[in-house]
């Protein structure tokens, strides 16, 4: 029904912003995007499809298949933590744009001590053979581990500045994008829609 009539045929069209449309008394609500909140687990890959290996959309409930639905982002296979499956191709790229400068914050685990040498270089910008990275954060939370807050994105960049010091790391996570956190009731694997606050809280950093 459309505004309480009966619609009897296909071809009757209706603005869903504007009419109440409902089937069997239900309201039927039109929504232009969606934004869901993932907390990614290891062993999946940051794609659409993938011959070898499970992508993130293959945890995305039945619900929303077939809007198009794609990661704004990417976490390597063996990294866990917060990443944004979206339909919106505007906010994704924005997400990703060098421009917007989206920082990102991560938890880290290295099979070393974490050291106030590395904490100083990466401060300073450690140099990769793509270029020096922007200067980024390290807070050391433990004997072997920190947190990192990265202003930019680059292949495999935490795993390959940690590297610099000899360095390898162990367990990755990533806590946050701008002011936009993964909460600790969403388990690992499950995902749902944005808050209209937390939608607002990364729409604000792009």
């Amino acid at each position: 029904m459309v505004d309480g009539e009966v619609i009897k045929s296909s071809s009757v069209k209706a603005d869903p912003e504007k009419s109440r449309i409902t089937v069997d008394g239900v309201d039927i609500s039109i929504k232009k995007n969606v934004y869901l909140m993932l907390n990614k687990p290891k062993g999946y890959v940051s794609a659409t499809e993938d011959k070898e290996h499970q992508t993130v959309l293959e945890l995305v409930p039945e619900e929303y298949q077939g809007r198009g639905m794609f990661p704004a982002g990417r976490l390597d296979r063996d990294t866990t933590g917060l990443m944004i499956i979206t339909d919106d191709g505007v906010m994704a790229h924005n997400i990703l744009a060098p421009k917007k400068h989206v920082q990102k914050i991560y938890h880290v685990e290295l099979d070393i001590p974490v050291t106030q040498q590395m904490a100083d270089g990466f401060k300073a910008g450690v140099e990769l053979n793509d270029g020096v990275c922007k200067e980024a954060g390290l807070e050391i939370t433990g004997e072997k581990t920190a947190t990192v807050t990265l202003k930019e994105g680059r292949y495999h960049q935490i795993k390959r500045m940690f590297g610099c010091y000899g360095a390898k790391v162990v367990e990755l996570h990533r806590l946050a994008m701008g002011d936009l956190y993964l909460p600790d009731d969403l388990e690992p694997g499950t995902c749902r829609e944005l808050t209209e606050a937390e939608l607002k809280l990364l729409q604000q950093q792009i």
